[in-house]
């Protein structure tokens, strides 16, 4: 027999060892006598809530990118939960206050509380778009209970899926294998766990001070293309396809980032090898795809002059494409303006992505059905997903029966109470909905929810289907932007959020959190969050309003974000029939969710007639064709140094050291991104200008001055030219279109390539 690789082997054996990792990883150490909803998660828990719900809904209007991070709150909480025991007494009445040392059980309440809150509600989203763009206000209380409604309805599909989602041993959640190897070493005692959390302070303060270098000080760093250097921008294909410093830049071949809040997006070290592998077969052929689609003028890209990369929509003649003009004084499609500006056009490298990404979204579908139908017959068998009485051969659900479960009449009530509120609302101040509307699309997420959430739960990714969702919408509300934007809120933003809730729900299940504690958490930060975002979206956008209206916006304000919710709502609302009908240019996009669909077929029926060929039951297709489009959205530096560090991790480290993988390496991926997202947010307020100043670092080489940098004539939609090997890119504009957004640069911040 011919011998196997090393590689081989860790891919033949990794989903055998997943699970018994797993349990080695995190402990299955308990004691169920520690407090959890304590005097110090009420107050901690609130106030980190509360401050997070500001700050989000404050990001939400910047032109900076930036997200209060569940990781640093995590961190934050510990310092301030330790202060206030130590603070305290702890005699007489006050051991109810003080109930003695601060423990994993309200820490991990006070985690998912405040990370539940520090997010924008999609509804608030909705609720400015309708201000600043329609004209149109609802009254406070019917805008905060429609936030309540859209949010809570999520949370009672995330209850009722607890049986086929978060209770069995295949749901593993990696995403939150980080957090919880973190908190266990903060709070279980022995020398093992003191020499962690030293070195956790170690790699914490290491890369906070070292992200200051390549953020501020020498943003050349954030992406390095040795070929685009060595060509001195003499050509513009060595750009496209090796470039990578700025968003529609290139493709970022074979460059280098050395900025972890860039690097952490490839995931390295806690997704799962099986997932990684899958992610970089579909970026190794998105390269040969999106250079061969463009240079053959797949989509008329290139003849009609549009750019290499971006998402924004041109007229025929290569100009940006204006939307107003086509749209009446009700902000829906006027057929006799639409005849005379014309169709709009997407650049090649756009449309291609927008296709193979919905191609993922077809073969979640049948992935799901195909390598999961056992998991989904077994739960729909009887109805059993609403039975809250299940038992699972796992270490983490047996030990979890120390304490009382949180009955499904709970969550099914929730359910249908946040219902009734959405349906209600609808009719308050506007029709945004028809009552039926709201329960297809409220079906269509739970949809969305059971498959998506196996694909999260086993390999840690999430798969965009908003597109999907909007494709629904164009048919069942034809030319009405309002009633697309609401179908998004509840039949794409609600599936999401139960993803969100599902992952909280194991995150208390590793740490042995009493279920109706986390239940308690999950919804107290919910309101809170609704309550602040609301106060200080009314407070913002009654103070800003021109700036938030202006497309450009200003470097302290800018309404981009609403901007894009506003324009795809009105590019799947207004023209969906002229841009993806039978016979029109990109009909073949919405076609895409068929083919993706029928594409897992021929693997899985291969793995039926040859069973020994691992090849067919490793790779994930989802995720394959997903990743065929994901280079044209990025600052491409993080590709290749994820797939250096997720090789050297998840095969070497795994496999040659694998007492060391299981201490230290999700505690490593922990220090990284909670000492990133901290310096980030503190650079964000006192240097990026989200505290109202703007602070350059002295220019040099590393950090040219922006004035000399060459930049491209599309205007919002700007691509660098190659000029002394650097780039800037002058706004921080999102450019968005349908599905998918890009990740806006940092004003005063150079991103560098080719």
């Amino acid at each position: 027999m011919r011998p196997i690789s090393p590689i081989l082997w860790v891919i033949l054996s990794q989903r055998r060892r997943c699970s018994a990792d797993r349990l080695q990883i995190i402990s299955s150490e308990d004691n169920p006598h520690q407090p959890a909803l304590t005097f110090r998660f009420w107050v901690i828990g609130s106030g980190l809530a509360t401050f997070g719900s500001v700050l989000s809904e404050i990001y939400f209007w910047k032109p900076q990118s930036a997200v209060v991070s569940s990781l640093s709150q995590l961190i934050i909480s510990y310092v301030l939960g330790n202060a206030m025991h130590r603070a305290m007494p702890s005699k007489g009445y006050w051991r109810y206050l003080n109930p003695g040392p601060f423990n994993i059980k309200e820490h991990t309440c006070i985690t998912i509380m405040a990370s539940t809150a520090s997010v924008t509600a999609t509804s608030i989203g909705v609720l400015a778009t309708l201000d600043l763009f329609y004209g149109v206000t609802l009254e406070p209380a019917a805008a905060i209970f429609q936030t309540f409604a859209s949010q809570l309805i999520g949370y009672g599909f995330a209850g009722i899926l607890r049986n086929l989602l978060v209770w069995p041993t295949y749901a593993l959640y990696p995403s939150q294998l980080p957090s919880i190897s973190l908190l266990q070493s903060m709070h279980f005692g022995g020398r093992l766990n003191r020499k962690k959390m030293k070195y956790f302070w170690m790699v914490f303060t290491a890369i906070f001070c070292w992200e200051i270098v390549p953020t501020w000080m020498f943003p050349l760093l954030t992406a390095v293309s040795v070929v685009c250097l060595a060509d001195n921008g003499k050509s513009v294909f060595v750009r496209n396809l090796f470039g990578a410093g700025s968003p529609n830049e290139g493709l970022g071949l074979i460059s280098f980032g050395f900025d972890w809040i860039l690097i952490t997006q490839a995931y390295p070290l806690y997704w799962p090898l099986q997932t990684q592998v899958s992610s970089w077969i579909g970026l190794i052929f998105g390269y040969a795809l999106m250079i061969g689609c463009y240079y053959g003028d797949v989509f008329e890209g290139r003849s009609r002059d549009l750019p290499f990369m971006s998402a924004a929509l041109f007229s025929g003649n290569g100009s940006s494409y204006d939307q107003s003009a086509i749209l009446n004084a009700n902000y829906q499609l006027d057929p006799q303006k639409y005849a005379e500006v014309g169709p709009p056009y997407m650049t090649t490298t756009f449309a291609v992505s927008q296709l193979v990404n919905y191609a993922s979204i077809g073969a979640a579908f049948s992935h799901v059905l195909l390598w999961n139908w056992r998991e989904l017959w077994d739960a729909a068998r009887g109805f059993n997903f609403l039975k809250s009485t299940q038992d699972f051969d796992d270490i983490h659900f047996q030990k979890m029966k120390a304490y009382k479960e949180v009955p499904q009449w709970w969550y099914l009530a929730l359910f249908g109470v946040s219902l009734a509120l959405a349906v209600g609302i609808a009719y308050v101040d506007i029709n945004t909905m028809p009552w039926w509307s709201v329960i297809v699309f409220t079906i269509i997420a739970f949809i969305i929810a059971v498959v998506l959430g196996f694909i999260s739960s086993v390999t840690g990714f999430q798969l965009p289907t908003s597109g999907l969702v909007q494709i629904i919408a164009a048919y069942v509300h034809p030319q009405q932007p309002i009633q697309n934007m609401y179908a998004k809120l509840y039949g794409y933003s609600t599936g999401y959020q139960t993803l969100a809730m599902l992952s909280d729900l194991k995150l208390g299940q590793y740490a042995k959190v009493p279920p109706r504690a986390t239940f308690t958490a999950q919804c107290s930060g919910t309101v809170l969050g609704a309550i602040f975002n609301y106060v200080l979206y009314k407070s913002i956008v009654d103070s800003h309003r021109a700036e938030l209206q202006n497309p450009i916006g200003t470097r302290i304000w800018t309404g981009s974000n609403s901007q894009l919710i506003n324009s795809a709502a009105i590019t799947w609302g207004a023209l969906s029939a002229e841009l993806y009908g039978p016979g029109k240019t990109y009909f073949q996009l919405p076609m895409a969710l068929l083919y993706g669909f029928l594409a897992p077929f021929p693997f899985y029926f291969m793995h039926r007639l040859f069973p020994k060929q691992w090849i067919w039951s490793y790779l994930n297709l989802p995720i394959i064709l997903l990743y065929l489009g994901f280079l044209p959205y990025n600052v491409n530096g993080m590709w290749w140094p994820g797939f250096v560090i997720g090789l050297f991790t998840q095969w070497w480290v795994r496999t040659r050291r694998p007492g060391w993988y299981k201490k230290y390496n999700y505690l490593t991926s922990a220090a990284l991104d909670g000492g990133s997202s901290i310096v980030y947010f503190i650079l964000n307020l006192t240097i990026f200008g989200a505290g109202g100043n703007v602070v350059n670092f002295p220019f040099w080489w590393g950090n040219p001055d922006p004035s000399v940098i060459s930049v491209g004539k599309q205007g919002l939609s700007a691509t660098p030219t190659c000029t002394k090997s650097r780039y800037r890119l002058l706004h921080a504009e999102w450019l968005w279109i349908g599905t998918l957004s890009l990740i806006p640069d940092q004003p005063n911040r150079t991103r560098a390539g080719c």
